[in-house]
């Protein structure tokens, strides 16, 4: 099924179940009021979502659907966490900077905690602080997990229980000011403003056999100022997988329903996929060029994300974005 939340109820809006062609919805409130309070109930509350989603599907009554009502699935979240799961990524732009991979890069999957208060929408505009261009703002496609109660030390071949929901991401990142934030040794921080997410939340079952082994087998899509400049695909070349990453962050802590849990950016070594952020480009051109000539995002760009499946339609709708001056 597919899960989406109005804007509209107060702060964590109002959860409904969408059609899966995403032309209609149907309110959710006699089930559960939020995605957060069905996710906090899920044993109970998923099945009666799923009676919902049958009857919408099978012609039950529906409201038409616009995305521009849309907020993030999640509002706001208790964790979002973020991982670099793909390797040709930490790759190429450490190679770009002239910075060696640390040497458990295959072994130890690279992990930062984001700010989870203030999450876009599909449709939000990307707001660029005081239109300082210089800052190097860059979008960054991913595919993200949604987990339920994950306790700690959950072992990799265990992580799959804890799995409620999938959705995309854009990861916006302040690029100019990651070097300085690295150099001090305690993580990204102001170079990782508001992270944006796909109209949908969709459950596992949703994606079929492109679902397995903890990775989503599918091409995601990024469309940057109206070309399409990356469409790698998401399964084969995910180093770690959700599984993997699950276990990882589990080590010494648990988790409560509602942590999102991120890929990175996906990214593959054929470069006839593309990118799904500019850095790999520029990283590219200082390879092979000496020097970067893509700039980065300036206010008017626009940034589109979304994944089709192998019929051809849109699995969690489409993150459309601008570039607005705060």
């Amino acid at each position: 099924m597919k899960l989406a939340t109005l804007r509209e109820e107060g702060r964590d809006g109002t959860l409904v179940v969408a059609r899966r062609d995403g032309a209609l919805f149907a309110r959710a409130a006699a089930v559960a009021p939020t995605l957060q309070a069905a996710l906090d109930d899920w044993d109970r509350v998923g099945p009666a979502l799923g009676e919902l989603a049958a009857k919408l599907e099978a012609g039950g009554p529906g409201e038409p659907l616009d995305p521009r009502a849309l907020a993030c699935p999640l509002p706001r979240a208790f964790e979002w966490i973020d991982a670099s799961a793909y390797l040709n990524h930490v790759r190429l732009v450490r190679k770009a900077r002239g910075s060696a991979p640390p040497d458990t890069l295959e072994t130890d999957p690279l992990m930062y905690q984001g700010g989870s208060g203030v999450l876009l929408g599909p449709r939000d505009d990307i707001p660029l602080p005081g239109g300082d261009v210089g800052l190097g703002l860059d979008f960054e496609a991913e595919v993200c997990v949604v987990l339920g109660d994950t306790p700690v030390g959950t072992r990799a071949e265990d992580a799959e229980r804890h799995v409620r929901l999938l959705m995309l991401a854009n990861d916006v990142t302040l690029r100019n000011l990651v070097p300085a934030e690295l150099a001090k040794g305690f993580g990204f921080f102001l170079s990782k403003p508001a992270t944006a997410f796909s109209p949908f939340a969709v459950t596992p079952d949703e994606l079929g056999g492109s679902w397995r082994g903890g990775r989503v087998h599918l091409r995601l899509r990024s469309t940057y100022n109206g070309a399409l400049v990356g469409d790698p695909e998401a399964g084969p070349e995910m180093h770690f997988s959700f599984h993997d990453l699950v276990a990882h962050m589990t080590r010494t802590r648990a988790y409560c329903a509602g942590t999102i849990l991120g890929s990175g950016t996906v990214s593959n070594a054929d470069r006839a996929r593309g990118v799904s952020c500019l850095a790999e480009r520029r990283a590219v051109e200082m390879i092979e060029l000496g020097r970067a000539k893509t700039p980065f995002m300036k206010p008017g760009d626009t940034i589109a994300i979304e994944m089709l499946d192998d019929a051809g339609a849109s699995l969690f709708g489409r993150i459309e974005q601008r570039v607005a001056s705060s």
